[in-house]
């Protein structure tokens, strides 16, 4: 039984392994263009400070937060994280 599940889990490691790589890719790709994005809307949000517009302002704050490293790229950090914990697990339990 044991056997036949190693063999079932044997092309799941491939394909997460593969989608692992490709999505470690595009989180490293995003990252980079959500933190020109937030240096883009912090300075908006200065802009807006500026002129008097305070909820402009803080709104633009918010969505910086949001699209800096300490928003939604950690969030996508922690799954691509989980992905990869995954992937090792299956690996460790064909070899093991």
């Amino acid at each position: 039984m044991r056997i036949i599940l190693k063999i079932l889990a044997a092309p799941f490691v491939v394909v997460l392994t593969v989608l692992a790589a490709i999505i470690t890719f595009l989180f490293c790709v995003g990252g980079a263009l959500c933190y020109v994005a937030c240096v883009g809307v912090t300075l908006l949000a200065i802009v807006a400070f500026i002129a008097g517009q305070t909820t402009g302002g803080i709104a633009c704050l918010v969505i910086a937060f949001l699209i800096s490293p300490f928003g939604l790229p950690a969030i996508a950090e922690w799954l691509v994280g989980k992905m990869h914990s995954l992937n090792f697990a299956l690996r460790d339990f064909i070899t093991g």
